[in-house]
């Protein structure tokens, strides 16, 4: 009998879709925290185009790949989730302040992130039980 506190061991199968599905935050999130980083044109225009100062893009690229770097140690995932969530929120406001259609893109990328999380996560299931 499972407790409050207790959940299921997670299945290969599961642990296996929630790498796969945290991946895809993950591999987004740090390329465009490296882009962020390296400064190239495209993305100095991008920032330009919501309405970000170019002296901030160092600044958010740091703090992208912090906050990815965060989620990817097991004993600081859910933090990571939780800051990825925040960075995300922030890049989705930022695009529906402007109008940018990409706002649905940084929502799904915040599901993905705790989806991929759950699955591979026991501590997240025992605190989030979707099962009575």
């Amino acid at each position: 009998m499972e407790s409050a506190t207790q959940s299921a061991p997670v299945s290969k199968k599961a642990l296996w879709a929630g790498r796969i599905l945290s991946a895809v935050p993950v591999l987004l999130l740090l390329f465009s925290g490296v882009l962020k980083v390296l400064k190239p044109a495209p993305v100095l225009q991008s920032l330009a185009h919501f309405g970000l100062p170019e002296s901030l893009i160092l600044k958010i690229g740091i703090l992208e790949i912090a906050c990815t770097f965060v989620y990817l140690i097991p004993r600081t995932a859910i933090l990571g989730a939780i800051l990825m969530t925040a960075y995300l929120g922030g890049a989705t406001a930022t695009n529906v302040r402007v109008g940018d259609p990409s706002s649905i893109m940084t929502v799904l990328l915040g599901v993905l992130v705790w989806v991929g999380l759950y699955l591979r996560e026991e501590r997240l299931r025992a605190l989030v039980p979707l099962r009575s």
